[in-house]
């Protein structure tokens, strides 16, 4: 059994590489270059019109779908060449089923030259998944080399909302084993690559949907996200991702890892390059009723008034939390930059904005951690044993290439459990009640619209460093949607290493002598906005309203403000 799971990787890697048209191979640059996001466009595959597709977002590329300007099959197939290309230079993809994509776009195109209409708001999209989203004839692994050879008898049902609204489904992207990692890489597969400097991670677990749209190798893809998986990779490559609330995207029919845990919800969401694609997805998926098919999914449609920040005076005026910090670990100076960023332009845009002092950060992030540790370790050990395949224990390239597990745990009673389950409840009701009252420190006369807070404590860090993620997964333990925006990037000529201060503890000491700026040069640096639960529309307006004031602020500015990083 020993080199089961090497075999049975190989092959599925070498099915993998057959897949892909001899055709759309290219001349990919050696490891020694760091940044590949002009590669699709210089390296001479794609066409001066596949290029102005793949570079237009996804409000626009609807409306050229839906007139016929531009067909779904010219549509796929320049997303599906560029996807390839993403795929040479950062491993980013799993499942290639070219014909298929084609197959179903060229339907589309039939069903509109001879109807006349549409077959719904996503008509004719390219759209890739996470390769947990199961799709009926394919194998979902899951980067799992136990799991090699299991043909899907069925979609995940958003894949067939997905498929009812009209999109095209393209692409699986990478994941990491077990799906509990902030990175990528498994044993079937390999690593996933930041594509604005390859020395750094893209982030996990839905680190290939993030390499894959950062260079627009897809307009819209769909993570997962139970402590940050959406989120990291969106902050880590540039990109807007939402992670919903509890029961609003369905998740039936989809893999996942530690099934039964469900005190935290593994929830799907949207990643995009343009803030459009984030909100056609929900819009796409709350007409589609997915209450009807998934008896987790909650009833709730989508709500304009919610959208058009009804209880949030209208978008007008509103007033933001600013986390700084989460009272655990200091973030690096690029991050504060970022954040200081975002205070100057919604002041600059008539909005208030006041420092949100975070509540039992650690506590909540001590809960959740015990609720996953409660019987991850058995769940992993039952997911690789049928191959022997090692559990990965380390993201670091020195590490060796499959190790036992550094932390094996034991699991806890069923009593013990609860009584974490009963401490996150109170933390919950504990943060429902700091959070209403905000409204005597605000002038709107509500309590703080949204928080803003950073993703992670740094920009996306080098292969295996990304160890600490309590920055997204406390929203999860408080199931408080939460939406990533881009706001700068890594310069080192601005970001430079600041005086230590006093640290926070061992946590915050460790991440402080993470930082160099040279390391961390070209890393995408962005933010996450958090509302709170069942809000989506409200937290996809609200991120609108900020992204556009950070547009409007930096273009005033012209460069990039030389602002001194907060302490």
């Amino acid at each position: 059994m020993a080199d089961t799971w090497k075999a049975l990787a190989a092959e599925k890697k070498n099915r993998q590489k057959e897949a892909i048209p001899q055709q759309w191979l290219i001349d990919a640059p050696g490891d020694e270059v760091l940044d590949v996001t002009g590669v699709p466009e210089a390296c001479g595959l794609l066409s001066e019109l596949e290029v102005e597709i793949t570079n237009t977002g996804v409000g626009v590329l609807l409306e050229r779908l839906a007139r016929g300007v531009w067909s779904s099959v010219a549509v796929t197939t320049a997303f599906y060449k560029r996807a390839i290309v993403a795929q040479q230079v950062t491993n980013c993809l799993t499942e290639i089923f070219v014909d298929q994509a084609l197959a179903r776009a060229a339907e589309l195109d039939e069903h509109l030259k001879s109807t006349g209409k549409i077959v719904g708001p996503m008509h004719g999209l390219p759209i890739s998944l996470k390769d947990q989203i199961s799709m009926k004839g394919l194998e979902t692994t899951m980067g799992y080399t136990s799991w090699i050879g299991k043909y899907a008898e069925r979609n995940a049902v958003l894949v067939d909302i997905l498929l009812r609204a009209g999109a095209v489904p393209f692409v699986r992207t990478n994941i990491p084993q077990t799906l509990m990692w902030g990175e990528t890489l498994n044993h079937i597969f390999g690593r996933t690559v930041n594509p604005f400097n390859r020395a750094l991670t893209s982030g996990g677990s839905s680190g290939g949907e993030g390499a894959l749209i950062a260079l627009k190798g897809s307009p819209l893809g769909v993570g997962s996200d139970i402590g940050g998986s959406i989120r990291i990779p969106s902050g880590f490559c540039g990109l807007y991702g939402l992670r919903p609330s509890y029961g609003r995207v369905p998740y039936a029919g989809a893999a996942n890892s530690m099934e039964g845990q469900d005190s935290i919800h593994s929830v799907l969401g949207p990643m995009s390059a343009s803030v459009s694609g984030v909100r056609v997805f929900m819009q796409a998926v709350a007409a589609g009723a997915p209450w009807r098919y998934d008896p987790l999914a909650v009833r709730q449609k989508w709500d304009e008034r919610a959208y058009g920040l009804e209880e949030h005076g209208g978008g007008g005026r509103m007033c933001f939390g600013i986390m700084w910090d989460d009272g655990v670990v200091v973030p690096h100076p690029p991050i504060t930059r970022g954040l200081e960023i975002t205070r100057k332009a919604l002041v600059a845009a008539g909005h208030e904005v006041i420092d949100w002092q975070p509540l039992k950060h650690a506590e909540i992030e001590v809960a959740v951690a015990g609720i996953w540790n409660a019987g991850c370790g058995q769940d992993f050990r039952n997911a690789t044993a049928a191959t022997g395949e090692p559990i990965i224990s380390s993201m670091l390239p020195s590490a060796p290439e499959g190790v036992p597990a550094e932390e094996d745990h034991p699991g806890s009673s069923a009593w013990e459990l609860w009584q974490l389950q009963r401490q996150k409840r109170d933390l919950r009701q504990a943060y429902l009640d700091h959070w209403e009252k905000t409204k005597s420190d605000t002038h709107t006369g509500r309590p703080v619209d949204a928080i803003i807070a950073p993703i992670a404590p740094y920009a996306a860090p080098p292969h295996g460093m990304n160890r600490y993620t309590a920055y997204t997964s406390v929203w999860n333990g408080l199931d408080y949607p939460a939406m990533t925006f881009p706001v700068s990037s890594v310069d080192p000529a601005i970001d430079s290493t600041r005086p230590a201060h006093s640290f926070l503890g061992k946590h915050d000491e460790s991440n402080y002598k993470l930082y160099d700026p040279k390391t961390f040069e070209n890393a995408p640096v962005g933010l996450q906005l958090v509302g709170r639960t069942l809000e989506e529309e409200a937290v996809i307006g609200m991120t609108e309203v900020v992204d556009a004031a950070i547009k409007k602020f930096l273009g005033a500015e012209g460069t990039l403000p030389d602002l001194k990083p907060r302490m």
